[in-house]
């Protein structure tokens, strides 16, 4: 199962999440590698982030959901929890640099605020500075990445739950090169899923407007818009929404025929579990 960043990465705890932990990750070192180690079947499924509670979308992974075209089958939400983390034997009192994600770094300023003397070092990953920590032994030298990080590479953790906000959550999409059969049951609630898909509409006044009414004229709700740029394009957009239901019900399937009458391109990216 590839996902991006290394071994002990949040991604991977979103796999097991997913799936329980008897399955490989499969780490990639960028977000189109992922995608294209699915697409090219290296591997068998592929877990990406989405958007994160504070610091928002990753916009990258929407263009790859389009431009790849590979199904979403699965969602789920990973409470962040940054941990400060040293090699055995490192006292909190010796550490002076803290290597992480930049992300990760702001997301923990009031500790930093607190021990003034640390260092903010950003480096590419959090799970690969514990791995970089671990191998080079850097003096004075501590990580901020997960629990799981320090486990899998033999570090310990010296402060727990370093963030600011503990509201800290990413969303990651479970991702397979074919989506299963989108079947319908009926007397099975409809909140309980979730239909991804992305459209593009003319340019012109009300378009987006009457788009959105095709689900607002059949009280299904939406847990989120994103626009991204059309290429191409300059200054049109392409629209990316979640919608509370399944896209096998009467009033999904009417509301997708209303868009299609709407819109210059629909697509379909998944229809899922809620996490």
């Amino acid at each position: 199962m590839a996902f991006q960043g290394e071994l002990g990465a949040f991604s991977q705890q979103a796999i097991y999440q997913l799936l329980g932990q008897d399955v490989e990750p499969v780490p990639c070192s960028w977000f189109d590698e992922v995608f294209r180690s699915l697409a090219e079947h290296k591997v068998t499924a592929a877990v990406i982030p989405i958007e994160n509670t504070l610091h928002g979308s990753v916009h990258e992974n929407y263009d790859h959901l389009l431009n790849f075209r590979l199904p979403i089958v699965g969602e789920t939400s990973v409470r962040i929890v940054h941990n400060l983390i040293a090699p055995p034997g490192v006292r909190f009192r010796d550490i002076k640099k803290v290597y992480s994600h930049p992300v990760a770094l702001n997301q923990c300023l009031g500790f930093f605020a607190a021990h003034p003397h640390l260092e903010k070092v950003p480096f590419y990953d959090t799970a690969g500075s514990v791995k970089m920590l671990m191998a080079e032994r850097p003096e004075g030298a501590a990580a901020i990445a997960s629990a799981l990080a320090a486990e899998m590479y033999g570090a310990r953790i010296l402060r727990r739950s370093i963030e600011d906000d503990r509201e800290n959550h990413t969303r990651f999409f479970l991702l397979r090169r074919k989506a299963p059969p989108w079947k319908w049951r009926e007397g099975e609630d409809p909140k309980t899923w979730k239909t991804s898909l992305v459209f593009s509409t003319r340019n012109v006044p009300g378009a987006l407007f009457r788009a959105i009414s095709a689900f607002a004229l059949r009280d299904l709700n939406l847990a989120k818009i994103e626009s991204r740029p059309l290429r191409g394009k300059p200054w049109e957009y392409l629209f990316y929404v979640d919608v509370i239901g399944h896209v096998g019900q009467t009033g999904m399937q009417n509301a997708l025929r209303h868009l299609r009458e709407l819109t210059d391109m629909l697509h379909v990216l998944g229809c899922y579990k809620r996490g």
